[in-house]
């Protein structure tokens, strides 16, 4: 996007334009929507940041106090916490929030209507309304200063060969952004098909993706060590045998975040106590409701790294896989058993490594662990691919859309 108003910058037959010169705000309002025959509503919470697609709504018969229309075809921006980049195409007719504005093209033989999602969706638009908008809790920008946003408009010729490029990248973004959904939705109804069976089986021989199994309920700490990290506080931050270590804002829901790794000093036999190995898995101790017991498994992504006591560490036995151990810490997680063995205050539960320690934990054979792992882990590797190639058509519309 040019930010400069030197016109020998442009293309030949471009030419640059006001925001306001080529495009209207709708102002269509319907005093009574459901007496009027609407039946969709769309608010701010139902635009999705970086989809142009519609993909939830209300009803207006629940009750609705709207009275912006929109159509099909014209494009819908959030005029509120702009830089929350909501910008949507509407393919139904409805009414919308006062935080929404409406635009259409005022010419499509000058603007094609294809085009103008696709200007909204640019950096240098978001950037000017939310440079543009007022308020410190809920900031707005206005049509006014929208109006006053400058572009460079393609020639009709140029814009047709813009659209079918950005359309067609969008597309694909949006192909594989679902794709990463229902693969995210596979997962888990793996997992709670895998654990919920474990845990209606009893003491029964039971078929898991065709293998022959039996289940048995062992205490956590029989089939693992089972250890709380080592405590941080001023005494241990001198400088001298300083060691890096992850605590709970490193773990995620399945993966460690290196970006921020603190360190403190760990003497010679500290550090062969709290000193990671691969296949470790890690379980954030103290945490919301949500997410305590969110847990990953320790690649050696940080080389002799060790861990906090706001992390528990189970370190798997020769009779479980940390695959395995980990799928099932999800499933726990996911469905608040970690919570409700949790000493819990107002707004933190406290797993603690003692509960945690005399959890039980479904012991099945090895062969059937493999199975369970080899069905997610599937699915897991999956969901980054979905979502790099995601990332790649993205990376196509902005700098498709880069020179307008």
């Amino acid at each position: 996007m040019h930010k400069t108003k030197n016109t020998e910058s442009l293309k030949a037959g471009w030419r640059r334009v006001k925001f306001g010169d080529v495009v209207q705000l709708s102002k269509a309002r319907c005093a009574d929507p459901l007496a009027d025959g609407v039946e969709r509503y769309v608010g701010l919470e139902h635009l999705e940041p970086g989809d142009l697609r519609i993909r939830n709504w209300g009803n207006v018969a629940d009750g609705v106090t709207f009275t912006s229309i929109f159509q099909p075809g014209q494009v819908l921006f959030g005029k509120r916490r702009a830089y929350q980049r909501k910008v949507a195409v509407a393919d139904f007719s409805g009414v919308c929030s006062g935080d929404i504005y409406v635009f259409e093209s005022q010419d499509a033989s000058k603007l094609l209507p294809e085009l103008l999602p696709f200007i909204c969706q640019t950096d240098a638009f978001f950037y000017h309304a939310v440079g543009t908008s007022a308020g410190s809790l809920s900031p707005r920008t206005n049509w006014t200063s929208l109006a006053d946003f400058e572009f460079a408009l393609p020639t009709v010729v140029d814009q047709e060969r813009l659209v079918k490029l950005l359309i067609a990248a969008e597309d694909a973004q949006s192909s594989f952004d679902e794709a990463e959904r229902i693969a995210e939705k596979l997962r888990k109804s793996i997992l709670f098909q895998v654990f919920d069976t474990l845990f209606a089986s009893g003491a029964d021989e039971i078929s898991i993706f065709g293998t022959d199994t039996t289940c048995d309920w062992r205490e956590m700490s029989s089939v693992g060590d089972v250890q709380m990290g080592r405590q941080l506080a001023p005494k241990y931050k001198t400088g001298q045998n300083s060691r890096k270590y992850l605590r709970v804002a490193n773990v995620y829901d399945g993966f460690i975040d290196t970006s921020d790794v603190g360190e403190m000093d760990f003497s010679d036999a500290e550090f062969s106590t709290y000193r990671l190995r691969p296949g470790d898995v890690l379980l954030n101790e103290g945490q919301s409701r949500e997410l305590v017991g969110r847990s990953a498994i320790f690649r050696d992504e940080v080389v002799d790294c060790c861990f906090q006591n706001t992390l528990i560490r189970f370190r798997s036995g020769s009779s479980v896989l940390p695959e395995f151990a980990h799928y099932f810490f999800q499933y726990c997680q996911y469905t608040s058993r970690f919570v409700q063995i949790s000493k819990q205050t107002t707004s933190i539960a406290h797993l603690g490594v003692l509960r945690f320690a005399r959890m039980k934990f479904p012991l099945i054979s090895l062969d059937a662990q493999k199975s369970v792992v080899s069905a997610i882990s599937s699915v897991v590797q999956a969901i980054p691919e979905l979502r790099n190639r995601a990332s790649r058509a993205r990376l196509v519309k902005q700098v498709a859309g880069g020179g307008i």
